[in-house]
């Protein structure tokens, strides 16, 4: 299947109703589906439901936070194989050697641009054909 046949399943994970919306429009305005979770509880729930391909995931949340999130995919890897992970947060920084340790080499600072979501599109639909 060509790349522009694809469509990708993004779970955009981000306690501001603000920051989801303005995400899922963006993506779906790129040709692909985006479901929300409004904290890390909400996403291990709906990741155990539901299949997606790229998972944008806020650090600070509140009941459980994106690096429990990663901890507990990295527990779990039965539950979304094949998800590829993007930190983005304003305060990614003071995680970077934990992210590393567990995996993550996707790290957008927030304010995101609509180039860096195009770019990360067309980067993981190229990957998922290679």
């Amino acid at each position: 299947m060509s790349s522009e046949g694809r469509h990708l399943r993004f779970l955009v994970v981000d306690d501001n109703e603000d920051i989801r919306d303005v995400f899922c429009r963006l993506i779906e305005r790129a040709g692909h589906d985006a479901g929300t979770a409004v904290d890390g509880q909400e996403a291990v729930e709906t990741l155990q439901a539901e299949t997606f391909d790229v998972m944008l995931l806020d650090l600070t949340m509140p009941r459980m936070t994106g690096v429990d999130v990663v901890r507990w995919l990295r527990a779990h890897p039965d539950v979304a194989p094949g998800l590829r992970i993007v930190v983005i947060s304003a305060w990614a920084g003071e995680h970077r050697a934990v992210l590393q340790e567990l995996g993550i080499t996707t790290v957008m600072q927030k304010p995101l641009r609509i180039q860096q979501l195009t770019d990360l599109i067309a980067e993981t639909l190229r990957d998922m054909e290679s």
